[in-house]
């Protein structure tokens, strides 16, 4: 218990600080495991959803205090980072996919001319 008006008035603040800064940081590990999931079931659109929403959470968290700074540019960075990976692996897959002789393959080659219509 306060022993002073101005002890007293600081843990009501510090009591409502706390709940609010829990709010966000649940919303936070929230949008995580969201990423985390799309990135686990390669889905790609759902991954830059989540992404781009857990950027925003973050960037929300350091401007008000919430989280440093240097933290939430530490993990917008991890998860961009992971998400590259997931649309460089898709778009590799796709492109050991192309058959020869097919017409994306025809077209890519500048040496092979004007592609028949």
């Amino acid at each position: 218990m306060a022993n002073t008006k101005s002890a007293a008035k600081r843990a009501r603040q510090t009591a409502r600080r706390t709940l609010r800064n829990q709010i966000v940081m649940t919303g936070i590990r929230t949008q995580q495991r969201k990423l985390a999931a799309a990135l686990a079931a390669g889905d790609q659109a759902q991954a830059q959803a989540a992404l781009q929403m857990l950027s925003s959470k973050l960037d929300k968290a350091a401007k008000r205090g919430v989280v440093h700074r240097n933290l939430a540019s530490r993990r917008k960075s991890r998860a961009n980072k992971a998400v590259l990976k997931l649309v460089t692996k898709a778009k590799a897959a796709a492109g050991s996919q192309l058959q020869p002789g097919s017409e994306a393959e025809a077209g890519s080659n500048p040496e092979s001319g004007p592609v028949p219509a």
